[in-house]
């Protein structure tokens, strides 16, 4: 039986997607709705809520009058792109057994790039948060983040393992709403290479990017850098229109 909290469509769509990669559905075939809703229950809504969650994914696909099957190849696709995850996550999805680091936790004067990423002055401060993701020994991302020490709302940081949203809200009472992205490839640096365990020039991958709060004020100014050789990102491309 499905429990009602906190979300009865994800939690019903999480159990099908365990089932699929449990390869529970025989010939890859997802049972009817109305079987669904009965053997987990919950309502047929629900269940087409949970399946067209899970189509949007590219995990199952329906084909008219035959019904819903397992997309395999859409099951390459460990993480998505668009959702806010944890590298810890992102890295068990891809079949490792994460590890954090924490290199660096200071306050330090603002640059020219995150002042002008977080709105903020040329004398202001920021806590800078450095990390490393491993693979047992093996770096596989490295994470840099700013955040606006005016933010911080006590001095004592113990956790500062936690997921950055995890972070903001525990030490900043700010809840992450959205990243706004870039993707860029990166030649790593002396020092992004000797962090990634790397030789200097090796080619990567790296995110860009800038969090905003459910205030749509900027709270974070985000890099991570990618070894392209252990973690790969996929996505599908849908066609719009008719």
């Amino acid at each position: 039986m499905i429990t009602r909290n906190p979300s009865l469509t994800d939690q019903v769509k999480a159990h099908i997607k365990e089932q699929i990669f449990n390869d529970e559905y025989e010939d890859g075939r997802i049972p009817p709705e109305a079987t669904l809703a009965e053997d987990l229950g919950v309502s047929r809504t629900t269940i087409r809520d949970a399946l067209g969650k899970l189509e949007h994914e590219g995990a199952i696909y329906r084909k008219q009058g035959a019904g819903t099957f397992v997309n395999e190849a859409g099951l390459q696709i460990k993480s998505r792109l668009e959702e806010i995850w944890s590298y810890e996550q992102v890295l068990q999805d891809h079949g490792y057994k994460p590890a954090v680091k924490v290199l660096t936790d200071e306050i330090l004067p603002v640059n020219e790039e995150t002042a002008e990423a977080l709105e903020l002055d040329g004398g202001d401060e920021v806590l800078v948060i450095e990390k490393v993701f491993l693979e047992g020994a093996t770096p596989v991302v490295l994470t840099r983040n700013r955040i606006p020490a005016t933010l911080l709302a006590v001095k004592e940081r113990r956790r500062k393992n936690l997921p950055i949203y995890e972070y903001l809200e525990e030490y900043c009472d700010r809840r992450l709403s959205y990243y706004v992205s870039e993707i860029v490839p990166v030649a790593f640096d002396a020092d992004q290479a000797r962090k990634l365990g790397v030789k200097k020039g090796t080619l990567g991958l790296s995110f860009i990017e800038v969090g905003f709060d459910t205030n749509n004020e900027p709270v974070v100014h985000a890099t991570s850098y990618f070894r392209d050789d252990l973690l790969r990102f996929r996505l599908i491309r849908r066609k719009t229109g008719a």
